[in-house]
């Protein structure tokens, strides 16, 4: 049996900024919008996309799921998301730490990489 990741679901109190923050550190696109829901993505073939479902509640407790990201450039990346609206966190990484722990601008905790190019690397 075949299957593929679709996308990430996110629950969101403020569903078009925390869109629009993910579509701006991606460089993807809003596909879908409606007030319940918002789906980016690269575009419309490329998967797997995010969607973003407004909920009431703001986040409370620490990701027991997060995002990785691996770029060209650790340190600039950074940055530039930090200049977004994202915020550096500590959950106990550690000095020496290969990857920088960020949370978006609802709290979500996402990590950036030092560059990869496999998933074993």
């Amino acid at each position: 049996m075949a299957i593929r990741l679709y996308h990430l679901s996110v629950d969101t109190h403020d569903l078009p900024a925390l869109a629009r923050f993910w579509c701006a550190v991606l460089d993807w696109k809003v596909l879908v919008e409606d007030a319940e829901e918002i789906v980016i993505g690269a575009d419309e073939s490329t998967l797997p996309g995010m969607c973003f479902l407004s909920v009431p509640e703001g986040k409370t407790v620490k990701n027991r799921l997060h995002i990785d990201l691996t770029p060209d450039d650790r340190d600039a990346e950074v940055e530039r998301i930090v200049a977004l609206g994202a915020r550096r966190v500590d959950v106990g990484q550690g000095e020496d730490a290969t990857w920088v722990v960020l949370a978006d601008p609802e709290g979500n905790e996402f990590c950036v990489l030092r560059p990869k190019t496999s998933l074993v690397d």
